[in-house]
C-alpha cells in the first residue's frame, strides 16, 4: 500500500469522523462503502477493516460521554457482554460466507436500506420529543441483553457499529434520555468493536494499515464534527446523507446482479 493511499484513507477517516459526529451514526457507515468502492477492497476485507477502524472512534466517543456523565454503566454491564457473544456469533457466520463476495454485497445493501430510510425519515419528519428525566435507562436485564446480543450479531456480520439500532432501541424500549442512549451505546460498542476487530484480524479479514489510517483520521474528524454540530442543522444533513446512503444501498444490491451505478 502506497503512501498516497494511506493519506487518502486518513482523509476518508477525517470525513467519516466529521459526518459521523454530526449525524450521530459513527464513521463506519461512511468508511465501509468508501473502502469497498473507492479503494476497491473486497467486501470481506472492507467489513473487517472498517470494524477495526471504528475502535478508535468508539474509544474516543466513550471517553467524551463518560466525562459528560452520559453513560449508564449499570445497563452497559449487561448490554456489553451479550453484545460480545453476539459479535463472536456474527463473526463466525461472516467467516463462513467471506468468499461469497456478491452475497456480502447483497447483505450490506439490505443493511444500508433501513439506515437510509431512518435518516430520511428523521431528517424530514421527526420532531424532537422531551427527554425522560434522569441519567439512567429503564427496562429489564433480558431486554437489555437481547438488544446487545442482536446488535452484536449485526456488528460481527456487517462491520458497522449499530448505533442507529441501539440508540432508538434504548430510547423507545428502555425509556432512555437521548444523550444517555448515545453514550451508553458508544460505551457498549467499544467492547463489540474490540472483540470483533481482534477476530477479524485473526481471520485475515483486515487491512491493518488502512484501518489505523482511517481510525486516526476519524478521531480527529469527530472532534471537528463536535464543534460544527451547533452550527449546522442535523436534520438537513441527515436528509442529504439519507439519500446518499439510499444510493449506496442500491449500488450494493445492484452489484449483486452485475449492474454498476
Amino acid at each position: 500500500m502506497g503512501f498516497l493511499t494511506i493519506i487518502l484513507l486518513f482523509l476518508t477517516g477525517i470525513v467519516a469522523g466529521i459526518f459521523g459526529g454530526l449525524l450521530g451514526i459513527g464513521g463506519g457507515a461512511i468508511m465501509l462503502p468508501m473502502t469497498r468502492f473507492a479503494f476497491s477492497f473486497s467486501p470481506s476485507i472492507a467489513v473487517g477493516t472498517t470494524l477495526v477502524a471504528v475502535i478508535f472512534t468508539a474509544v474516543a466517543g466513550t471517553y467524551q460521554h463518560w466525562k459528560m456523565g452520559n453513560v449508564d454503566w449499570k445497563s452497559v454491564r449487561y448490554i456489553a457482554p451479550a453484545g460480545v457473544v453476539g459479535v463472536i456469533i456474527g463473526s463466525i457466520l461472516f467467516y463462513l460466507i467471506k468468499d461469497y463476495h456478491e452475497l456480502i454485497d447483497l447483505i450490506l445493501g439490505i443493511v444500508f436500506t433501513p439506515i437510509a430510510a431512518s435518516m430520511i425519515y428523521e431528517g424530514l419528519f421527526l420532531r424532537e420529543k422531551p427527554d425522560p428525566p434522569g441519567k439512567t435507562m429503564g427496562g429489564n436485564i433480558p431486554l437489555k441483553a437481547g438488544i446487545g446480543g442482536g446488535v452484536g450479531i449485526f456488528t460481527g456480520m456487517s462491520g458497522l457499529g449499530g448505533g442507529f439500532i441501539m440508540v432508538p432501541a434504548f430510547v423507545y424500549f428502555l425509556r432512555s434520555p437521548v444523550k444517555v442512549a448515545i453514550g451508553s451505546s458508544m460505551a457498549s460498542f467499544v467492547w463489540f468493536a474490540l472483540v470483533g476487530g481482534i477476530i477479524k484480524i485473526s481471520q485475515g479479514l483486515c487491512d491493518v494499515p488502512a484501518a489505523f489510517a482511517m481510525g486516526f483520521g476519524a478521531v480527529g474528524g469527530a472532534l471537528i464534527g463536535a464543534r460544527l454540530c451547533s452550527r449546522i442543522r442535523p436534520a438537513t444533513l441527515k436528509t442529504i446523507f439519507g439519500f446518499i446512503f439510499l444510493y449506496v444501498s442500491l449500488k450494493y444490491i445492484l452489484s449483486y446482479f452485475g449492474v454498476n451505478i
